[in-house]
């Protein structure tokens, strides 16, 4: 099972493809249920990404701190997915495209 696909449009129809998303077997736990390094600065980080090498969990770019993207760049792990209730979708940070879960993928 590969887990994960590029999205039909992908942001880039004639893009690339994702060979980070064929690597996942499953979704690693979340290290926590917020962004600790907002929680450390007293701020709320908002848009929760979780780093689907390692369970790392970060605000995304539209928040204050971006500590989502600030994890990729020190870390080099390439996906993380959307930890909003509601939303299932990653994004590769590499390949710069979204991806949908594979039928049958395990998501929360």
């Amino acid at each position: 099972m590969t887990g994960w696909v590029v999205r039909p449009d992908g942001g880039r129809p004639d893009g690339p493809g994702c060979a980070h998303a064929t690597a996942l077997d499953a979704t690693p736990a979340a290290q926590s249920d917020s962004c600790l390094q907002c929680a450390a600065r007293g701020r709320d980080g908002g848009h929760l990404r979780l780093c689907l090498t390692c369970g790392h969990v970060g605000c995304g770019d539209s928040s204050p701190g971006a500590h989502a993207t600030a994890h990729y760049e020190s870390s080099g792990h390439p996906l993380a997915r959307s930890a909003e209730p509601g939303e299932v979708w990653a994004w590769c940070y590499v390949d710069q495209v979204y991806l949908d879960p594979q039928d049958g993928f395990p998501t929360p």
